[in-house]
Order: C-alpha cells, then sequence, then structure tokens
C-alpha cells in the first residue's frame, strides 16, 4: 500500500479558517492525502465560531492567544510551538493562508526545517511598508519562504513575478472565501439575534460596518464613527449594523461616539453564517476588512473601503468596491451617491465579482495532488533528514 503524503494545515484566525475550511473539507475527501490541522488559537473565540460551523476538528490546537499580547510575544509563541508539531509530524508539506502572524511564523519554523510552504492567498499587496501593518510585512516575507504560490488573481501573479517568484510555480486558483461563501449564504434565512430578528430589512436600507485593522485605531476610527452617526441623522430611512471588533481600541471609541442612537446597532461580532446572511441583506457595506471586500460582490452589495489603499485592486477595477478613506466628508458624500444615484447603486451591485466561481479549493486541492506525486519537489527543495 502506497503511503499518504502528509499535508499539515495551520491557521490561527478566523479569516484563516474561513479560508482554508473549504480545502480542509476537500482533503478530508480526499484519499490520497493524510491531513494535519494545527489551530494556532491566535484569535480564540472568533476562531472557534468557524470551527463549529464547518466541523473542523484540530489535530493540535496551541491555544496561544493570551490577554494583552503583542507581535513580539505571537511570534516567538507560534515559531516555538509550531516547531515541536512539525518535528513530530514531519509533513511532506504545510499550508499557510493570508497575511497573518500565524502564516509568517509557521512558514518560516517549516523553512527551518526544510519542509515545502505551500502559500494560498498568494501575491496581495499595497507595496506600503506600513500599510496595513504588520500585514503587508508578513506577505511579503511568507512570499520568499513559500515554494508554491496559489495566488487568487492574475494580478496577485504579476505582483509576485516582479518579486522574483518564478512562474512556474505560481498557480492561478481563484479565492477560497467564495468557496465558503457560497456554502453557508441562504435566501431566506431567519435570524435568531435579538437585534437582527427585529429590522424590517425590507423596508429598511442597513448599513453594515465593520473597521478594525490597526491602521484605524485612533483618529480615523473616531472619523469613521462621526460620519456614521451623520449619515444615520441625515436619512431617517437608514439603520446602521456596526460589527464591533472585540479588540477595546476599537470597542471604547465605537461605544463612546454611537452607543445613543437608536438606529445604530453596536454588536459583538457574529458567528460566520449570520454574518453572511447579514451580508446578504444589506444595503451597502463600509469595511477596512479585505475578506469583505472579496465575498459581498458575491451577493450583489456595494462595497465603500475605509482606507486608503487595498491590497485587492481587482474589486475596484471591477466597479464591485471603492475606496473612500477615513475623513468623514469623504465617506458620507460616497454613501450618498449610493443613496441619491440609483444607477450609481446598481453598476456596483451587477458588477462580475472578480475573486472566484466557487472552485477555488478544488484547483488547489488537485495542484496539491500533481505536486506530491513528484518526488523531485522534495529533493530539490530539501525535507527532513
Amino acid at each position: 500500500m502506497l503511503c499518504k503524503k502528509k499535508l499539515l494545515t495551520i491557521f490561527g484566525t478566523r479569516p484563516e479558517a474561513i479560508k482554508l475550511a473549504p480545502i480542509v473539507k476537500e482533503l478530508e475527501s480526499s484519499s490520497e492525502f493524510c491531513s494535519i490541522i494545527v489551530a494556532t488559537a491566535q484569535h480564540r473565540e472568533m476562531l472557534d465560531q468557524v470551527l463549529r460551523l464547518f466541523k473542523i476538528v484540530p489535530d493540535y490546537d496551541l491555544d496561544i492567544m493570551s490577554p494583552g499580547q503583542n507581535l513580539f510575544d505571537l511570534t516567538g509563541r507560534v515559531l516555538v510551538e509550531i516547531r515541536k508539531v512539525l518535528e513530530e509530524e514531519k509533513p511532506d508539506m504545510v499550508l499557510v493562508q493570508g497575511d497573518t502572524t500565524t502564516t509568517f511564523a509557521a512558514a518560516l519554523a517549516a523553512f527551518y526545517l526544510k519542509i515545502p510552504v505551500g502559500y494560498i492567498e498568494a501575491g496581495l499587496r499595497t507595496f506600503i511598508k506600513y500599510c496595513p501593518f504588520p500585514e503587508e510585512i508578513n506577505r511579503v516575507l511568507t512570499t520568499h519562504i513559500a515554494d508554491f504560490h496559489f495566488a487568487p488573481t492574475e494580478n496577485a501573479k504579476k505582483n509576485l513575478l516582479k518579486e522574483g517568484i518564478s512562474a512556474d510555480r505560481i498557480y492561478v486558483t481563484g479565492n477560497t472565501v467564495i468557496d465558503a461563501l457560497l456554502s453557508v449564504v441562504k435566501e431566506n434565512y431567519v435570524f435568531n439575534h435579538p437585534v437582527l430578528s427585529k429590522i424590517d430589512f425590507d423596508s429598511r436600507k442597513v448599513i453594515l460596518v465593520t473597521a478594525h485593522r490597526r491602521e484605524s485605531w485612533g483618529k480615523p476610527l473616531r472619523d469613521i464613527c462621526k460620519a456614521v452617526d451623520k449619515i444615520v441623522k441625515f436619512y431617517p430611512e437608514i439603520e446602521v449594523v456596526f460589527s464591533v471588533h472585540l479588540n477595546p481600541q476599537v470597542r471604547e471609541v465605537a461605544h463612546s461616539i454611537l452607543k445613543d442612537n437608536r438606529r445604530i446597532h453596536l454588536m459583538d461580532p457574529l458567528d460566520y453564517e449570520p454574518f453572511v446572511q447579514l451580508m446578504n441583506r444589506s444595503y451597502i457595506i463600509l469595511t477596512d476588512s479585505g475578506g469583505i471586500q472579496e465575498e459581498a460582490p458575491s451577493l450583489g452589495r456595494p462595497v465603500l473601503v475605509l482606507r486608503e489603499t487595498t491590497e485587492r485592486p481587482e474589486g475596484v477595477e471591477a466597479g464591485t468596491v471603492k475606496v473612500v478613506g477615513t475623513r468623514v466628508e469623504n465617506i458620507i458624500a460616497e454613501v450618498e451617491k449610493l443613496l441619491k444615484n440609483h444607477g450609481d447603486y446598481e453598476r456596483m451591485a451587477r458588477s462580475v465579482n472578480p475573486y472566484g466561481d466557487g472552485k477555488s479549493s478544488n484547483r488547489i486541492v488537485s495542484k496539491l495532488k500533481e505536486l506530491l506525486s513528484k518526488k523531485t519537489i522534495f529533493e530539490t527543495e530539501g525535507h527532513f533528514e
């Protein structure tokens, strides 16, 4: 009997788990792999929501999250703890995704042990060192560690080629977040949330807001909240659902500015399934999230990006996404355009999503089968000796 190739998949945050879940499920159904799952739990509660939804049980749960953790502590803990798992399991390849500290540190640990690394969602760039921070440099460093690059778009592939990555190591697959999204969205979903269940989505225009990135902390976030407050006061048909990140830097600002407006609902982050339904029922989405820029266009929801730049220019080029920054007057003006001009709204809502068709995970796993069947990969890249 042929020995299965051992593939070890690592994630630490909710976005990573969402985007890796379709791949994990594909691997589970394949007879050609022994799939090992490692959760660092860089974000504990928000990660657990996704694991429950997709029925994923990690083989290793490192549970490294600690109160007040900083990047120094987090990077060191991930590196040390991942080393123990890799030395025990001796996988044929490590899979990482995205731009988190878990992604970079896990790739580095694999490199130190000469284990090939497959990088999911490779090639995203703003080309601005500290924006987003630390994600931009996490991406760059992971790219130059990784051996195989699964780029979501042709633009991401071009970025990798510019950095000297060989074309025969880059595979354009689409983004697996669309696979995850389409697997959970339901047109007739009924909310059981005490706030969402009382909103009349048919008669109200609901604006969904999320803002959590480090570069948004402080004045940018205060300005975002001020703009949201004014929009609701200007337009009586508007209700806002603000999904407030658990980080105190976000919660304190949002609650101090917006808590007294009855048409602004400040909520803890939802589980992924109801959040997808909330995106699907919203009229406009204001966000600094990368994943939402990819997801919402598949649902026909215009996205205004609360950042000065984006590493996902494909959505902007397609017309599904617009970068509006964090200045109060800019946010208000762009929301007003969509509220007052039906043509502008429809152009954004009906643009084709450039990020995928729901089959990305199948393409990635097919390519992994091909790669892991070639002994030359391991002979040339180095492996456990």
